[in-house]
């Protein structure tokens, strides 16, 4: 376990890092662009999403394959070829993609964007940069894959940290002292995209084992792994579906105002996922191996394992984010309007994030046996039955709405995919999930954060306020650890090395 656990620690340094520095510089992006610019960078997020369609599920097909051949002896030059033929595929995806959005720029401002104060050109030229944007980041997923796979998350943690510092300062830097426009932000995106992804290209090529000739394209090697991709490929189209239609709905309906305070919103919400992918990835390569040697006993305790994980680091800070949304988001930003039209969506959106979270190793249990048709088939019936149903709410509630549906959605994940699970994938575990794993650190957290909400008035000046907040997500953090067995058991041997926990 002590890699597994290196690997989390730096990916959560890591990815924690990028998103403490990001948000804390979204109100000054706001200050310098305007709420309304703001919705733009919404409407750029939801077209990345969406174009995720088109990743055919290979940059996860490539951190499994990667995965599984680092524990054959031998298998270096697959590996190489492997990387190269999925690599020709993705920039191929990727140029294709920002073409795409180059030439709909006109058409996506003149008949989708309700913008009220930034001119129509202004709209249309951020559309387009968006584009150029998108297919520079776009190859980024495939070698973080390839990298997570051969578990150097180590330097893949580094290089995000240092290239998240770089693209939000600089986003800064280039709005205070160069031009605050829309333009220049999306200009700087370019940048440190293209220079994030050479990055992470070249240390994933130096990290594979060497081979006795050149990598090249093997086009069988696509049709060797078409069906796993194939699986992931569903699964993606399906979730940006489920994911990304509130933006697409309100994006129409409301204006880009509107839409902003959902945008800010989002953008809070996600920063769980921060903690959700440094579990995940640390995880799921070694779930991969596993499952390969056929050792089912060890499977299920690291799986437990990780599962604790997963709840003690999302559900105090989701539980804090919930309770105190207004609180956090005044504090933030220091604008009473933004933080009374957000802060229900934010509520809302946190749950929805963090139920999403608690099926994130299931997920990758699943993923790792090569399972991908229940995730499929759940996601299926969930666009058929919520897709009206997201229309609808949105339609009566707005922005409010559309969270309401998010929750729905991600609650019937932890209800139906767990139960569905355990019956093929080590069967009689599903209560231990429930009871041990989920159900205690959450009631935990829970039972001190409303306990502190209560008896405690939140302080007024900014100082005492953060301090206020320090403290109930450190006591909420601390009833969390205290509740999930294996966590608990893990910090008394760190604190207490000398005494049995047992006893």
């Amino acid at each position: 376990m002590s890699l597994v656990r290196r690997n989390i620690v730096a990916n959560a340094a890591g990815k924690g890092w990028s998103v403490l520095i990001s948000l804390a510089l979204v109100p000054v992006y706001i200050r310098f662009l305007g709420i309304e610019a703001y919705g733009l960078i919404g409407i750029f997020l939801s077209l990345y999403a969406i174009m995720s369609l088109l990743d055919l599920g290979l940059g996860t097909t490539l951190n499994r394959e990667l995965a599984r051949m680092s524990a054959q002896a031998g298998a270096g030059q697959q590996m190489r070829d492997m990387l190269r033929t999925l690599e020709f595929v993705y920039w191929l995806i990727g140029i294709l993609i920002g073409l795409a959005i180059v030439a709909s720029a006109p058409a996506i401002a003149a008949h989708w964007v309700k913008a009220q104060q930034l001119p129509g050109s202004t709209v249309e030229q951020a559309v387009l940069l968006m584009g150029i944007a998108i297919a520079c980041q776009w190859p980024i997923a495939l070698y973080t894959g390839g990298l997570m796979g051969l578990q150097r998350q180590v330097m893949l943690s580094a290089i995000s940290a240092a290239t998240g510092t770089i693209r939000s300062i600089g986003a800064a830097l280039v709005l205070w002292k160069v031009s605050a426009s829309i333009e220049a932000f999306l200009i700087w995106q370019i940048a440190a995209s293209l220079g994030e992804t050479l990055i992470n290209a070249l240390m994933l090529w130096r990290s594979l084992p060497p081979a006795t000739a050149s990598a090249r394209f093997r086009p069988h090697l696509v049709l060797s792994v078409w069906r796993f991709a194939a699986g992931m490929t569903g699964i993606s189209t399906l979730t940006v579906i489920l994911t990304q239609l509130d933006k697409v709905i309100l994006s129409k309906m409301l204006t880009l105002e509107l839409f902003g305070y959902y945008t800010l919103a989002g953008r809070v919400a996600s920063g769980l996922y921060f903690l959700i992918s440094p579990v995940t990835a640390a995880f799921f390569p070694l779930l991969s191996q596993l499952v390969v040697v056929g050792d089912e006993r060890e499977l299920g305790r690291i799986y437990h394992r990780g599962c604790q994980v997963m709840s003690v680091l999302i559900l105090p800070p989701a539980v804090v984010l919930m309770l105190y949304s207004q609180e956090v988001l005044l504090l933030w930003t220091r604008d009473v309007s933004i933080a009374a039209n957000t802060h229900l969506m934010l509520s809302l959106l946190v749950a929805g994030a963090a139920l999403n979270a608690l099926v994130g190793l299931p997920l990758a249990l699943q993923l790792a046996y090569g399972w991908t048709r229940l995730v499929l088939i759940i996601n299926a019936i969930a666009v058929v039955l919520l897709a009206p149903l997201i229309y609808f709410m949105s339609l009566r509630y707005g922005g409010v709405g559309a969270a309401a549906v998010w929750v729905l959605l991600n609650a019937g994940y932890v209800l139906v995919i767990q139960n569905l699970m355990h019956r093929r994938l080590l069967r009689g575990e599903l209560w231990r999930w429930y009871r041990l794993d989920i159900g205690r650190p959450l009631l935990a957290s829970l039972a001190v954060a409303l306990a502190w909400k209560w008896l405690i008035v939140f302080p007024e000046t900014i100082v005492t306020s953060l301090f206020n907040l320090i403290l109930v997500s450190a006591a909420t953090l601390a009833a969390a650890v205290i509740a999930a067995s294996e966590i608990r058991l893990w910090a008394m041997r760190r604190l207490m090395p000398t005494i049995d926990p047992a006893k």
